[in-house]
């Protein structure tokens, strides 16, 4: 009996020890603590603000909405004033995101606005006691990529069966315009390219930053492409062949992307809103309203302005010999005295002056006289400067090799 009665104390001692190491480990066992990840934006640590993310709407303005967020209406004037200069708060634009930055304090202070101008550069303004407004980009980075593709039915469906921007089709077919026609492309026609991607973060498509060179083979012929920087302190850059032969022509074909054209250069037209004949002095291309107008040849502009006849319009001077104009834009794009290269959109269609319906008048002079451009013998781009020969087919060379590593895509 004395045994039992020992063994029992024994256990019980033995089970209240173990009561006491497990009681222990509990008391030491330290609570995890889940680590809030950094997060940085717009040059700032986002995680020491309260964040309002929102979207500029329809009848919002700048006022409007930092009085939301308890700014009062006199900072707001003082906001304004300050920072003039470098940002005009009239120009929200619809769609475009913005940011507010608010202390953590009692009351939410407001201190940053943030508005984003474009998928990459934005502007902050500081709206705290240091009034100030400044211009910055989110971090971009380049990736060099390769394209081999075959035509089927069309280009833009070429790029698109390998999942790649429409944005592409249309850089490839601007280097090409004047040398292929691309409504007569032939099944297996083929191309390779190499070009660069912007991306923010390193992660987020920010679209083509450029296309290095190209090779376009059509009717079994290659046609070579080569960018290369003609002017390093503008940074101005153009296209040419293996020979270093231009790709441009000095003009465009047309001022725009065209349904039809609806009236050509005349002596002796039926003018449909003066109903009487007269002479028509220029080309008529009819397009839809809003269609983007486009300079045909680089230049200066000498006159964007409205008239009751010419509508708004613009006036381009080339050189000494050549000038251009276009006529009844619903809006002017460009003033007086700004260079414009070829290509630059200058205007959009619409039917303001004399007009029956969206279209742009494009008129031509040679040495001061207005004639019909498509009878004029019409010069080619300049070609490269005899000192540049040299570093061009150097600059390429790497280029070309790269090109000819892709293997052409087949049907």
């Amino acid at each position: 009996m004395k045994k039992v009665s020992y063994l029992l104390l024994l256990a019980l001692a033995c089970i209240s020890c173990n009561d006491v190491v497990e009681n222990k480990d509990i008391s030491e066992v330290k609570p995890k603590v889940k680590k809030v990840p950094i997060e940085k934006e717009y040059g700032f640590t986002l995680n020491d603000y309260e964040v309002v993310r929102d979207t500029i709407r329809s009848g919002d303005n700048f006022g409007g909405i930092l009085g939301t967020h308890g700014v009062s209406v006199s900072k707001v004037y003082d906001i304004t004033n300050g920072i003039e200069d470098n940002f005009d708060p009239r120009r929200l634009v619809v769609g475009k995101p913005y940011v507010i930055l608010k202390a953590k304090d009692s009351i939410s202070t407001p201190e940053f606005f943030i508005y984003e101008d474009d998928r990459i550069e934005y502007t902050v303004v500081n709206i705290g006691e240091n009034i100030a407004a400044y211009k910055a980009q989110k971090p971009v980075s380049v990736k060099r990529k390769t394209v081999s593709g075959v035509i089927v039915s069309s280009l833009s469906e070429a790029m698109e069966s390998q999942g790649l921007s429409v944005v592409l089709s249309h850089e490839l077919s601007s280097i090409y315009q004047w040398s292929i026609d691309f409504w007569k492309l032939q099944k297996g026609d083929q191309f390779k390219m190499v070009y660069n991607e912007k991306y923010i973060n390193d992660t987020i498509y920010a679209g083509i930053e450029n296309i290095e060179g190209a090779v376009f083979v059509h009717q079994k012929k290659p046609y070579y492409a080569f960018s290369y920087k003609v002017d390093p302190e503008s940074g101005e850059t153009d296209f040419y062949d293996e020979e270093a032969r231009p790709l441009e022509s000095f003009f465009l074909k047309a001022p725009l992307n065209f349904s039809r054209i609806s009236s050509r250069y005349s002596g002796r037209r039926f003018h449909p809103v003066q109903q009487r004949w007269k002479a028509h002095l220029g080309t008529d291309y009819a397009a839809p309203r809003g269609t983007p107008i486009w300079t045909t040849a680089s230049g200066t502009v000498i006159a964007s302005g409205y008239t009751s006849g010419n509508g708004n319009y613009v006036k381009v001077k080339h050189n000494d010999t050549y000038t251009t104009q276009y006529l009844h834009m619903t809006k002017r794009n460009v003033k007086v005295g700004q260079r414009v290269r070829q290509g630059d959109v200058i205007g959009f269609v619409g039917s303001t002056g004399l007009a029956t319906g969206p279209h742009v008048c494009y008129r031509f002079w040679v040495r001061g006289k207005q004639v019909d451009p498509f009878r004029q013998n019409l010069p080619n781009a300049e070609p490269i400067a005899d000192n540049l020969r040299e570093d061009y087919f150097a600059s390429i060379a790497p280029v070309r090799k790269d090109i000819d590593k892709i293997p052409f895509k087949k049907i």
